[in-house]
């Protein structure tokens, strides 16, 4: 649209639908995308329980069941038709909802019967499920990922649980390892910019040098302070986690995060996720005791890069943390250029996705008997191990932010940038995000309530009623 901010993005965007009818769309409850019925029904429950102050009729509610889905107003086709927004049901919905559980998180301990507040809203929270961003492999096109980033900060929807896999493990790093205040100042433009400067050592803005291992770690160590996995969670309240790939014939991924490995150090196993099989070196991660000293963390282990097991480790942040909505930038070079957002209603990419996923399934198949085949021949054993991870993965999630531009040029993407190509990648990460934010908004509006009230009420010591 021509756009040069979110805001002028988003004026755009309602005069649009205005012109094409679509206010009327979003003002009718109808639709068969969702059971509209169940939602209007439950929204003038809660009103009326919320309007007359009925904190204990509102717990009796939330003790019913609620789920980010409820009468299906999470599907993708709800937020497809108009350009910004969706139904106003499923807007008033989630809004009265967010509100209620505000109400019922100021209410005195006695309204909780048997149970402590802290207690109850872990349970809702659990049953609303979370949200989590997901950055995928980029080479050198990570500074795409901070524009995604600076997006989602700037509207206040940035979510607390990040992955991010090699490139990407750079940018949720930077997200995870600072405060709100800190996170702020980083995110400006002059602020970056100095960075960009100073990671390229760029004073003429034509950089073309190859990105060798004394680079990468330098750009690591510029951005990333020496914390560790606990720490960062301490500092900034997010959940970092970082997937791994095993240089190791025999050995498993992983993601680390504070949960499995608290003391890991955080620029090592980003410097590890980094590491691009055959062009950097295997990685060997360090911890910190409690005495401060570094030493080895699973000394026999080397890893390498995550993308190429795990580019979005949804089902692991699934278990970890009971998230069930997730966000993707992705724009891993390896695989840009051949994907769609499965969420499309154009019947040409819902095809192509469609016999892509077959041929998925056909290569998980055959992978047991391929591996059998080369399981003693290296280098082909660790060639086809990794061949198969990146062809088996997914790369989509529920929504989806990808760059316009999906072929880039093959002698670049190793290359260590210019400010001015670093600042351009962010820009194309801001604008790729406008059009997902108010999906993103809509349905993160309860967890993030529930994660307020939660941060508040763990502050506070809630004795049992009798």
């Amino acid at each position: 649209m021509g756009a040069k901010t979110y805001k002028e993005w988003k004026q755009q965007a309602l005069a649009k639908d205005a012109r094409l009818g679509l206010d009327k769309w979003k003002a009718k409850d109808h639709s068969s995308r969702y059971d509209y019925k169940v939602i209007r029904r439950r929204l003038d429950e809660l009103r009326g329980l919320r309007s007359s102050g009925n904190v204990r009729g509102l717990i009796y509610y939330m003790n019913e069941g609620i789920h980010g889905n409820m009468g299906g107003i999470g599907a993708p086709a709800l937020y497809r038709r108009a350009n910004f927004g969706t139904k106003k049901l499923i807007v008033d919905y989630v809004t009265e909802l967010s509100k209620s559980l505000a109400l019922v998180g100021q209410a005195e301990d006695g309204d909780f019967l048997a149970e402590t507040k802290a207690e109850f809203f872990r349970r809702v929270t659990h049953a609303w499920g979370q949200g989590a961003l997901m950055l995928s492999g980029a080479g050198s096109l990570g500074p795409f990922h901070l524009g995604v980033a600076k997006a989602l900060w700037e509207q206040n929807v940035l979510p607390n649980v990040i992955s991010g896999a090699s490139a990407g493990s750079i940018v949720a790093a930077i997200l995870c390892t600072n405060n709100d205040r800190q996170l702020e100042d980083l995110l400006k433009y002059d602020k970056l910019s100095g960075t960009f400067r100073r990671v390229s050592n760029d004073q003429t803005g034509l950089v073309r040098k190859r990105l060798s291992p004394d680079d990468l770690r330098e750009i690591i160590e510029t951005w990333i302070p020496d914390v560790t996995f606990a720490e960062a969670l301490e500092i900034s309240g997010r959940q970092l986690n970082v997937p791994l790939a095993p240089s190791e014939m025999h050995q498993q991924s992983r993601t680390v995060n504070a949960v499995i490995a608290p003391n890991l150090l955080v620029r090592e196993a980003v410097l590890a996720s980094s590491s691009i099989p055959g062009l950097f070196p295997a990685v060997r991660l360090l911890s910190r005791t409690a005495d401060g000293k570094k030493q080895p963390y699973v000394n026999s282990r080397r890893w390498v890069d995550g993308s190429v097991t795990d580019d979005m480790p949804a089902s692991r942040l699934t278990r970890m943390y009971g998230c069930n909505f997730f966000i993707a930038s992705q724009i891993n070079p390896f695989v840009i250029w051949a994907l769609q957002d499965p969420n499309s209603q154009n019947p040409y990419i819902q095809f192509t996705s469609n016999y892509r996923s077959s041929i998925q399934q056909f290569y998980r198949v055959a992978y047991p008997y391929a591996m059998q085949a080369v399981k003693d021949i290296y280098p082909f054993n660790v060639m086809t191990r990794l061949w198969y991870g990146i062809a088996t993965q997914d790369y989509t999630a529920d929504v989806n932010i990808m760059p316009g531009q999906r072929f880039r040029d093959p002698t670049t993407l190793l290359h260590v940038l210019s400010a001015k190509e670093a600042h351009a990648l962010v820009t194309e990460g801001e604008r790729a995000a406008w059009p997902r934010l108010e999906r993103i908004r809509i349905s993160s509006l309860v967890s993030r309530t529930l994660n307020g009230i939660l941060a508040e009420v763990d502050r506070i010591p809630f004795a049992r009623a009798s």
